[in-house]
């Protein structure tokens, strides 16, 4: 029997609809619950020949369900060890903060897992957006609690004599809300920045990869997270979901401008809905050298 334009357009939108509720599934139930780790290596400019350094990097935990409830931050933090990275960091945005959450994850629960890091460098974090918005003081106490040091606008050096490397921590770019999509910072790169001294390379951590921009050429190597690398990253309709002044351009992956180099995460959790797509949770590991 031929195929009316009806039947035809009632046909089209069925198989639509399917395929809708398909990808609408997938993004929910399949791809916020599959872990990668994602593999740099690289030698910037600044990086002394022959230096090496291996770093994990963990962004945007969000711990709480339905998909990063305690058995599978307890994943993460075994994947993280077996990367047998030098160093390990941590990049901000521990909790949930979702309508969604199904699992609760206290601020003493996540903290504990992340104390199982091990590394021999250290392992060092800083804070995010959400943290300073909606409970700066409990993430401050839970993670040094554990003895995790947080970096905010201060500066450490690490390594070996002779391998020495500065590891600096940004304050929060977007820590304070002070009208309709406006936000204060605590962040202070020029004073960061001021309390390195000597010729040994610089690696930044910033929550927010926006303050991209301003990092001078003295930085080998910013880390960033916070956008998820747009969380649901489906042609056309994923810029709209990468918090970034900049849109796709700080949106995920390793970016390269003006010889600085910089890679973005796209995080382990979820923000303002519990779904991903095209961007599956990630745990970095970064090569240096």
């Amino acid at each position: 029997m031929a195929m009316t334009r009806r039947r035809f357009i009632l046909r089209g939108l069925g198989v639509a609809s399917l395929a809708g509720t398909a990808t609408a599934s997938y993004a929910a139930m399949v791809e916020p619950f599959r872990l990668e780790v994602t593999r740099y290596a690289l030698t910037p400019p600044g990086w002394p020949a022959g230096q090496r350094l291996s770093i994990a990097a963990i962004a945007d935990l969000h711990a709480g369900g339905p998909n990063m409830g305690r058995e599978r931050i307890r994943a993460v933090i075994d994947a993280t060890n077996g990367l047998g990275a030098d160093l390990v960091v941590l990049l901000g945005d521990y909790f949930a903060t979702h309508r969604f959450v199904t699992e609760v994850v206290p601020h003493a629960a996540w903290a504990a897992e992340l104390a199982r890091l091990a590394a021999p460098l250290g392992v060092y974090a800083i804070l995010g957006n959400h943290d300073w918005w909606h409970d700066i003081q409990g993430a401050r106490r839970a993670l040094a609690g554990v003895g995790i040091p947080v970096l905010e606008n201060d500066a450490v050096l690490i390594g070996a004599p002779g391998r020495r490397a500065w590891l600096a921590g940004l304050g929060d770019q977007l820590a304070y809300r002070i009208g309709h999509r406006r936000y204060r910072g605590v962040d202070d790169l020029p004073g960061t920045l001021a309390r390195i001294t000597g010729d040994a390379p610089v690696i930044l951590l910033a929550h927010e990869p926006d303050i991209f921009v301003r990092v001078p050429g003295r930085v080998a190597l910013t880390l960033a997270g916070h956008t998820h690398g747009g969380q649901v990253r489906v042609p056309l309709l994923w810029p709209a979901w990468v918090p970034s002044a900049y849109g796709r351009r700080f949106a995920y992956g390793h970016i390269v401008e003006g010889g600085r180099h910089m890679i973005v995460s796209g995080g382990l959790g979820t923000s303002a809905m519990p779904v991903r797509m095209g961007v599956p949770p990630e745990i970095l590991r970064i090569d240096l050298g």
